[in-house]
């Protein structure tokens, strides 16, 4: 029995292509918009196969070979054989149409892109430890696929990589070690040891002893210049991971916020706070991580701004304020701003109103009800931090 073929639509958030068969959806890896091909089914859900594609009737003209030997095995990247340009334009379309189907919502005609160097942008990577190996989990699985070198990871990163897998093969590496992030300034690395068997705990030495191939292993901290500063960003705290959009990222962001006084939700280490406390007279960031949050406040005072630095769920702080600030920065987690902070947004009325997304579908459910209160989407921007990955960041500005 042969096997059934489909042509692709489109591709859709997740990193999937898109495609109807007798009219069921149909969505599969690694395929191009317009390319026909065979697949085998993976899984069923009501209305929806996953599938994987097995044979093509006809590719894409501009597909290209993807340049990492992991590629579609390892779960990191979804992309890699599309042309950059094409991703980013691929992205944008996505964006728009997750804004009209989650949060019934017509963008603006023109979506601006950010995008950079897109190979070895990343300054942080996750690393799993399996049988005698060392990578990525492919997706979908537990199932760790042996990595020597990761191409969207930066020169530093890959370095102490191939440090890390020399040192492993000595008899007095700990080997319930089962995943580790490597975060880098491009000059010291940072290793922060994620998961344990058993959840063992990791005597001070061994990091004392991978400093010795890794320079930064042992640092409970490391020193990260961006945006015409500098931060102290501490192990657990978070930073943005593309080291060549930061600077971009702020401005585009932070456009508009020469105002008296103005709010920084979610602040993290203060990417935004400080920029912005150099535009506007009084800064609020608010912070709610205890490690992220001492950075915020040990970073203002150093930079040498005035910024008022909380420890606080947003929720909490917003639930405290009468008086509106004029601008209003907010740059959530992966799950959004949630409905108690879009309560407070709206009641507050800020001039002026940024939103950082990591999620279109998130993003959509937040921006609908502000806009339904009265605030205009002024401008859409997609930060492309993410290359080669179905990941997006969208920078929101919306006015009274």
């Amino acid at each position: 029995m042969s096997e059934p073929q489909v042509k692709i639509e489109k591709w859709v958030y997740g990193g999937a292509g898109l495609g109807r068969v007798e009219g069921q959806v149909t969505l599969i890896p690694f395929v191009l918009p317009g390319e026909e091909v065979s697949f085998a089914p993976v899984r069923k859900r009501a209305g929806l196969v996953e599938a994987r594609a097995t044979d093509w009737t006809a590719r894409h003209e501009q597909r290209v070979e993807p340049q990492c030997s992991h590629f579609a095995r390892c779960g990191g990247c979804h992309y890699q054989m599309a042309p950059y340009e094409m991703q980013i334009a691929q992205k944008v379309e996505i964006l728009r149409e997750v804004l009209q189907r989650v949060g019934k919502l017509d963008a603006p005609a023109e979506i601006g892109t950010l995008s950079g160097e897109p190979w070895g942008y990343r300054n942080r990577s996750q690393f799993h430890f399996g049988d005698h190996v060392l990578g990525f989990k492919a997706a979908g699985t537990d199932r760790v696929v042996d990595v020597d070198q990761c191409p969207i990871s930066s020169p530093a990163i890959n370095e102490a990589l191939k440090k890390l897998r020399g040192m492993r093969r000595d008899r007095n590496f700990p080997r319930f070690l089962k995943e580790v992030e490597l975060f880098t300034n491009g000059e010291r690395t940072m290793v922060n040891v994620l998961q344990t068997e058993q959840n063992r705990h990791v005597a001070k030495g061994f990091f004392e002893w991978l400093g010795q191939g890794i320079p930064g292993a042992a640092d409970g901290m490391l020193e990260y210049k961006a945006a015409g500063e500098t931060f102290r960003v501490s192990h657990k705290s978070f930073f943005q991971v593309n080291r060549f959009l930061m600077d971009s990222m702020v401005d585009c962001a932070l456009a508009g916020a020469e105002v008296a006084t103005a709010l920084d939700l979610y602040a993290g280490v203060g990417l935004f706070t400080i920029p912005l406390a150099r535009k506007a007279g009084k800064v609020t960031g608010v912070e709610s991580d205890g490690s992220a949050a001492r950075d915020l406040e040990f970073n203002a005072q150093r930079a040498g701004v005035k910024v008022e630095a909380l420890r606080l769920q947003s929720e909490q702080y917003l639930e405290g304020i009468e008086k509106t600030p004029d601008f209003i920065l907010a740059d959530p987690p992966r799950s959004g701003l949630g409905k108690q902070v879009v309560k407070h947004l709206e009641r507050l009325k800020a001039p002026r109103l940024t939103l950082v997304s990591c999620d279109p579908a998130t993003l959509a459910r937040d921006l609908a009800p502000l806009i339904a209160s009265g605030y205009r989407l002024e401008k859409l921007t997609l930060a492309d931090l993410f290359p080669q990955t179905y990941h997006i960041e969208t920078i929101a500005s919306l006015q009274l």
